[in-house]
């Protein structure tokens, strides 16, 4: 009989070993599933904070250096086609919007300099070609538009001596400087020689003057910027990718009155720090805005033809209002009152003092008597005349933009100046652009789906497929081990109830004493 108890004892242990191990496998499993659920997340972000870092020879770095994409900026111009009569009887003007005037731009960003402090400079370089397939037009089309240096220079005497506006009228009118000029697109874009820019050359004193005689819109911008920009790489702080550290050795701006609207801490529009939600607010920064740009949250939207999702950012209706309906503003108006008026921005402080004022097309967001004091100007639309940007919110990536500016000129009447006594208190509009890019190849947008899609796949099958086989084994285990645990008992019991008892009570009923 002991070697049976020896047997059923072997038996349960080695039983319950097996199906103790399964138990164990199954709980890991369960615990393993709740860990990939809690953290999966956390992983992935991790992996792509690592991947997107800007680092010496990464294709990341490739990409952004050297992006596959070529932006497109189409310019459309206001041609004045009663200068004459808008000058010598005080008619209305009328304006003829002409284009697009389409370029295709290749960028690169050269000179690629990487510091210990997880930054990196470079030197933009911007080259644009004349689309004319695209385009409504030639760049040798002439158009009739204000003479900026003109009526920059006397808007500024205003409030000269006398004497000063007197000559300036004297000198301008042996140099036959007129408010209007004629001039081709590609002149107005790119630079014409203007007498008054030559002349000021060499009487104004040398700290006022200006470091070209030549005037054009986009006047050496297509080529290498001097510029030298240092952004930050990410590898030191995420949160900071992208984002601008500093632009020729300066952090900040220097024209406003706090450091808020001085900061330089704002991305060029190419990438931005990834993980952003609905509530995060954007910056971008260009030279020529003369200032950082918010961007809010407006909608969800589907970039390329791969349906990435991304993140749509506008500019808030605020942006440019007047320090009455945004007092924030308040720092973009140094020299105190009379501000831009509400939809305008006032960029003289970066255009060497010249009246000149950026708003959206159409005078989008500006009181409409702006638009209306010209014929030949249609109403707004938000959807050709937005702002807007597409980016990919886990990876911070740019997916498509339409960035679209007005350039304008804020003209003051000057009596004493004969060739603009008669050009009234007014906001002129000149040209507006659109620039950006439709989408990224299909290359890169292709791992960007994959990038977007599979993670939270992967993070369904493996908790699921964890929490399945987890359950499933932690159940047979149990079963299995109540079912052997009965067996066994059983087993121990078998040898009583098959009629064989103990030696000691085995005594026959009838020998059993009588008392």
């Amino acid at each position: 009989m002991k070697g049976r108890e020896k047997l059923c004892a072997k038996l349960s242990s080695a039983f319950l070993r097996k199906w103790w191990f399964v138990v164990a496998i199954s709980l890991g499993c369960l615990f393993f599933g709740f860990i990939v659920t809690i953290f999966f997340n956390s992983w992935v972000k991790l992996v792509i904070n690592h991947q997107i870092q800007l680092r010496d020879g990464s294709q990341t770095t490739g990409w952004w250096a050297k992006p596959p994409v070529e932006p497109v900026i189409k310019v459309y111009v206001f041609n004045v086609t009663n200068a004459d009569e808008f000058l010598n009887n005080g008619s209305k003007p009328v304006v003829d919007e002409l284009g697009p005037f389409v370029y295709v731009e290749r960028w690169e960003r050269k000179n690629l300099t990487f510091h210990d402090n997880g930054t990196v400079s470079y030197n933009l370089n911007k080259a644009y070609h004349f689309d004319e397939s695209r385009s409504k037009g030639s760049q040798d089309d002439v158009v009739v538009v204000p003479n900026i240096p003109m009526l920059s220079a006397t808007s500024q005497s205003k409030h000269a001596a006398r004497f000063l506006r007197l000559a300036m009228a004297s000198i301008m009118d042996i140099l036959k400087i007129k408010p209007f000029v004629e001039v081709s697109v590609g002149q107005l874009l790119w630079g014409y020689e203007d007498p008054l820019l030559k002349l000021a050359k060499d009487v104004v004193p040398k700290e006022q003057k200006l470091p070209y005689e030549e005037f054009g819109l986009l006047y050496k911008k297509n080529g290498t910027s001097e510029d030298r920009i240092t952004v930050n790489a990410g590898t030191e702080d995420i949160t900071k990718y992208g984002l601008i550290d500093n632009v020729n050795g300066a952090k900040n701006l220097s024209h406003y009155t706090t450091d808020e609207c001085n900061s330089l801490e704002a991305s060029d529009g190419s990438i931005f720090p990834p993980h952003m939600t609905k509530n995060t607010t954007l910056y971008i920064y260009d030279k020529d805005l003369c200032r950082r740009l918010p961007l809010v949250f407006q909608k969800e939207v589907l970039a390329s033809s791969n349906e990435v999702p991304a993140y749509r950012f506008s500019p808030p209706k605020n942006v440019f209002a007047n320090v009455e309906e945004n007092p924030e503003n308040m720092c973009y108006c140094p020299q105190g009152p009379p501000c831009a008026p509400s939809g305008f921005f006032n960029v003289s402080l970066c255009q060497y003092d010249s009246p000149i004022l950026l708003s959206f097309p159409h005078f989008y967001l500006a009181e409409d008597k702006y638009r209306t004091a010209f014929d030949g100007i249609s109403p707004p639309n938000p959807e050709k005349h937005t702002f807007y940007m597409d980016v990919q919110p886990m990876m911070g990536s740019s997916m498509s933009a339409k960035a679209r500016i007005q350039i304008n000129l804020a003209v003051s009447q000057v009596v004493d100046i004969k060739q603009v006594a008669n050009f009234p208190d007014i906001i002129f509009p000149v040209i507006w652009f659109e620039e950006g890019i439709e989408s990224l190849p299909e290359e890169v947008t292709g791992l960007m789906k994959l990038a977007t899609t599979a993670p939270p796949l992967a993070r369904l099958a493996i908790s699921c497929s964890l929490f399945i086989v987890g359950s499933l084994l932690l159940v047979i285990a149990i079963w299995r081990l109540i079912r052997g645990a009965n067996r066994l008992n059983s087993l121990h019991l078998a040898p009583g109830h098959i009629g064989g008892q103990s030696s000691k009570n085995n005594v026959p009923m009838g020998n059993v004493p009588k008392y």
